[in-house]
């Protein structure tokens, strides 16, 4: 293995209390009370789909969805690291990577103006080789282009990469890009998920076992 590749949300970075402030700002503008964190949690991996289906009841077919996306989008921005943090011992694991001279970035379809930010606030966006966002290629995943996009960035092939992440979306990703990839367990997870049957490498509860997939 060359290089470790990582979903943002729910793999790397905890951001289900930002996303979560902003999604119960936005109900308390529209006259609803507060959402317990144990609700929206599963939620913050599938972005504004996700967090205005569980908050309002809207789906993208709904003629409301896109000025309620855009105007939970602003409250995010505003809001993009009050309280986001990297999950327990992924620093510890970004440290090992780099005193072993392996690449990691970040593939996520989480859109560059909000990837980039958060990245340089949490002082990780100089550090990681690539930062591969949902607007940086035509496609997102479950498209396999952003992996294939971060595998160049990271001058390795796509099965010189492993790629973590807490979605189906990115276990499909991966797979099609013939990429090795591993279920972040901690990350958002729904009740409803089935991650044994995403056709991932394994399924890890912390970010240290990655180390154990990483070869010779």
């Amino acid at each position: 293995m060359k290089a470790v590749l990582f979903d943002l949300d729910g793999t790397l970075v905890d951001t289900a209390p930002d996303l979560g402030y902003a999604l119960n700002l936005q109900r308390a503008q529209h006259g609803l009370p507060p959402l317990a964190d144990a609700v929206i949690r599963p939620q913050a991996s599938h972005g504004a789909r996700g967090l205005l289906g569980v908050g309002f009841d809207l789906h993208p077919d709904n003629p409301r969805f896109a000025h309620m996306r855009e105007e939970f989008l602003r409250l995010y921005a505003d809001n993009i690291c009050r309280h986001s943090r990297p999950f327990p011992g992924i620093l510890d694991l970004l440290a090992e990577l780099e005193a072993r001279q392996l690449k990691w970035g970040v593939v996520t379809n989480k859109p560059a103006r909000f990837t980039e930010p958060l990245m340089s606030v949490l002082d990780l966006a100089e550090r990681a080789a690539c930062i591969v966002s949902g607007d940086t290629c035509p496609q997102a995943k479950p498209h396999p282009a952003p992996m294939l996009a971060a595998a160049e960035l990271c001058g390795a092939t796509p099965a010189q990469c492993l790629y973590l992440g807490d979605a189906e979306r990115d276990i499909q990703a991966a797979s099609a890009a013939a990429m090795p990839a591993l279920v972040a367990a901690w990350g958002y997870l729904d009740a409803a998920d089935r991650p044994l049957n995403w056709g991932a490498h394994a399924q890890i509860h912390h970010p240290a076992e990655t180390l154990d997939y990483l070869g010779s």
